[in-house]
């Protein structure tokens, strides 16, 4: 009964540190895009000197998780929290990269004129960002069903992806000088859906955690997308 104190503990203690990861990735994501549209250099600085931060609770949860399985031996339940950990964590530090990628891109975009007010990409933006929050909360709660409606969700954000990589491919053709801007501004948009990408595999390990079902590459995940 002592040792499976300790698991438990030990195991509050991983999903309170994954908790601590996400709300960083939320706001890391949530700079980037206030650094992006409000053309913000020195927030977009800061976004990027943080995700050293979030690499670091990375390696920490890992650390925290293979000390876990050495020291227990894991109830079924119990060894699919532990595995879903394992999945989230390197989605969370991959979704960090993104934002750190989509200020890179800011700080030189900031350095070019501004390009026409852009209405896909900002609601893309705002898509993904739901997505990864949606996905998180779906983590919190257990939600196998808030999960599925977020993968739902990745055609809308994959819809937005086209539809401003089709109107910065107009500016491009309009004028030359647009090029440089379009481009970067278009590497920011499959920044952000690659971001709701980890969203979705993300919830889709919510819903083996919930359920004992992996549905990634299955007929129930196409049915939920």
């Amino acid at each position: 009964m002592i040792v499976q104190r300790h698991f438990d503990k030990d195991i509050d203690e991983l999903k309170h540190l994954l908790l601590r990861m996400g709300a960083m990735v939320e706001d890391a994501m949530a700079r980037s895009i206030k650094a992006l549209l409000e053309r913000d250099s020195g927030l977009a600085e800061e976004v990027i000197a943080n995700d050293d931060e979030i690499d670091r609770m990375e390696v920490l949860i890992d650390q925290k998780t293979i000390e876990l399985i050495a020291k227990m031996q894991p109830a079924a339940s119990d060894l699919r929290f532990v595995a879903t950990i394992m999945k989230i964590t390197p989605e969370l530090e991959r979704i960090a990269d993104l934002a750190q990628d989509v200020c890179e891109r800011a700080i030189e975009l900031n350095r070019e004129p501004l390009l026409r007010p852009l209405v896909s990409l900002p609601q893309l933006a705002y898509g993904a960002q739901a997505m990864v929050r949606d996905a998180l909360n779906s983590f919190v709660r257990g939600d196998a069903d808030l999960a599925r409606r977020v993968i739902t969700q990745d055609d809308n954000v994959d819809a937005l992806t086209e539809s401003s990589f089709r109107s910065l491919l107009t500016y491009m053709l309009e004028d030359a000088r647009n090029i440089s801007s379009a481009i970067r501004l278009t590497f920011i948009g499959k920044y952000f859906e690659r971001m709701a990408d980890g969203a979705t595999n993300i919830c889709e390990m919510v819903v083996y955690l919930v359920e004992g079902k992996m549905i990634k590459h299955t007929a129930t995940s196409a049915a939920a997308k």
